[in-house]
């Protein structure tokens, strides 16, 4: 170091400085009621790689209200530069010319011919999926139903003949009980004679 006024001891050189980084070994642990709260704070977080279709639908929506703002904003501007309002900006336009070049040109028969069979081959997939759980579903309710009936009986046979005993035995009943009076009724006239 030339000019280096300092007194050290008599050589003059320069000793680099390192910095060293040593890898320190640690290990974070929690008690069981920590862990059971972060477990509850962590079941009402969505996993963002899991997505349904409502999500899905919602950030296409919100992509296509995103784009529709820019390119409002991107004709305001152009509008004002052609009419003299504002300065046109070299930079803004190269960009704006890149955004445009990127956008793909939708009126080639070929792409417009992919694209709709491509959708019309998912939207086949979706219509015969829902349809699919639809008779599994209706299957399930049959085979409950058999069960159901198989554990109640038939249903309406066993009723009727519940209903047939039960009116036989009051009948039965009816007819024991005018017996028996018939029978003190003669025990009395008997006796009476």
């Amino acid at each position: 170091a030339p000019g280096g006024g300092g007194g050290g001891g008599g050589g003059g050189g320069c000793t680099a400085v390192r910095k060293t980084f040593a890898h320190v070994p640690s290990l974070i642990g929690a008690m069981e009621a920590e862990e059971v709260g972060v477990e509850h704070l962590l079941r009402d977080i969505n996993d963002p790689t899991v997505s349904t279709v409502a999500n899905l639908v919602k950030a296409k929506l919100s992509g296509l209200s995103t784009l529709t703002e820019k390119l409002v904003e991107m004709k305001d501007y152009l509008t004002a530069v052609s009419e003299g309002r504002m300065k046109a900006n070299s930079d803004i336009i190269a960009n704006m010319q890149a955004i445009v070049n990127l956008l793909p040109n939708l009126n080639v028969e070929e792409l417009v011919r992919s694209m709709l069979v491509k959708n019309n081959d998912m939207h086949m997939v979706i219509y015969l999926s829902a349809l699919i759980r639809c008779v599994i579903a209706l299957h399930d309710l049959v085979l409950n139903k058999i069960a159901y009936n198989d554990e109640e009986g038939d249903g309406f046979g066993e009723v009727k003949d519940k209903k047939k005993d039960s009116g036989e035995e009051k009948k039965e009943e009816e007819s024991g009980n005018d017996k028996k009076k018939n029978g003190k009724g003669a025990d009395a006239k008997n006796k009476s004679t």
